[in-house]
This record gives structure tokens, C-alpha cells and sequence, in this order.
């Protein structure tokens, strides 16, 4: 348990935003190229789409993301990316979000200590419900920083009931080490180059 105190505490958030700091510098020239398919798929929209996102202990931030979707698109339809068939995403949309690639500006959310590269996905302040709505137990995920992949992203992503989904995220808070964020991380490597589990199959949360 003391263990654990000190991985999180001091060592996870250290790795965190030296991690940050190197992909920011390595993958700087990446950004000014799909910043500018961005502008060219659809000049109207910004490149950076933010979005407020519950985050530790349910404070509410700001992520970033490449934008892959219609300006607006968040307050049409479900406001919910459900395939890639959504007329919301722009051509290059479906590009960045078969990669994954338009997660990367979420380094800038680990190097401000919003995030961390592993946690729990951070749910939208209203999707799947309010933080008021949610339970004692539910709100343990809430323990550790959001992270950019998590255990319940390589064990099912978008494939995965809500409730469900947040008893991995538990789970995970009550487990964290480094040895499973190592675990994690290969896990969603592979899960990227295989573009496995990134459509929702069913009902998205059940009450």
C-alpha cells in the first residue's frame, strides 16, 4: 500500500510529464502536418477541439484533441461519436480516429498535470451521467487522474457498457502499479495498430 502512495503520488506524475515533454518535442513536426490536412479537409473549424471532461476528484477540465469532427457536431445527433459511418466526421476525421492520432494533443493535458498516460477514460461532464449522479463506489475512479488509455480501454474500449466500464476503472484505482501501467501500455499499442474495439457495438449505458 505505501508502495502505491509513492507511485502515485511522486513517480507516476514525474514519468508522466517527462513522457509528455519528449512526444511534445518528437512528434512536433507530425502536429504542423495534420494541423494543416485539418485546415484543408475543412477551414471553416479550428485545428484543436476542447471539450470539458471530468477529471480528479470530478473537477472539470479542458482536453484536447485534434478535431475530427464537424464544428457543432457535439450538439447534433447523440453529441456522441458512435461509428465511423457518422456523417459528423470530416475526411480526415475518420483518419485520425482509425489511428488514435487525434488524442496527441492530450500531451499538452499531461504536461498541465490534468492527465496521465494511464487512468481511467474521462467521461464528459453530462455522458453517461452528472458527477452528482454518480455513486460512492463509482467515484473511486475518480481517485487517480484520467488518462489517455486505461484498463478499461484494453478490455473492451468503446465495446463496453458504461457501468461496466467503471468497475474496471475501479478496479484499476485499487490496483494501480507501475508493473500494470507497463501492461497496459503494450496492451493499447497493440489495440491501436489492430483498430480493435473502436466502434459501439450496443447500448452505450444502462440505468
Amino acid at each position: 500500500m505505501r508502495e502505491k502512495s509513492i507511485y502515485c503520488r511522486f513517480v507516476k506524475g514525474a514519468i508522466d510529464r517527462f513522457l509528455a515533454a519528449v512526444g511534445i518535442i518528437c512528434f512536433s513536426w507530425l502536429y504542423l502536418i495534420l494541423a494543416i490536412a485539418i485546415k484543408i479537409d475543412d477551414p471553416k473549424g479550428p485545428v484543436i477541439f476542447k471539450q470539458e471532461r471530468l477529471g480528479k476528484n470530478g473537477k472539470v477540465y479542458w482536453m484536447y484533441k485534434f478535431r475530427s469532427m464537424k464544428v457543432g457536431a457535439e450538439h447534433t445527433g447523440s453529441g456522441v461519436y458512435s461509428n465511423d459511418k457518422d456523417d459528423r466526421i470530416t475526411r480526415i476525421g475518420h483518419f485520425l480516429r482509425k489511428t488514435s492520432l487525434d488524442e496527441i494533443p492530450q500531451l499538452f493535458n499531461i504536461l498541465k498535470g490534468d492527465m496521465s498516460f494511464v487512468g481511467f477514460r474521462s467521461p464528459l461532464t453530462y455522458h453517461p451521467w452528472k458527477w452528482e449522479e454518480y455513486t460512492d463506489e463509482q467515484r473511486k475512479m475518480f481517485a487517480l487522474k484520467p488518462g489517455i488509455t486505461g484498463w478499461a480501454q484494453v478490455n473492451g474500449r468503446k465495446t463496453v457498457e458504461w457501468n461496466h466500464r467503471i468497475e474496471l476503472n475501479v478496479w484499476y484505482a485499487e490496483n494501480v502499479s507501475f508493473l500494470l501501467d507497463i501492461k497496459i501500455f503494450f496492451m493499447t499499442v497493440f489495440k491501436v495498430f489492430a483498430n480493435s474495439d473502436n466502434e459501439n457495438t450496443g447500448e452505450t449505458v444502462k440505468r
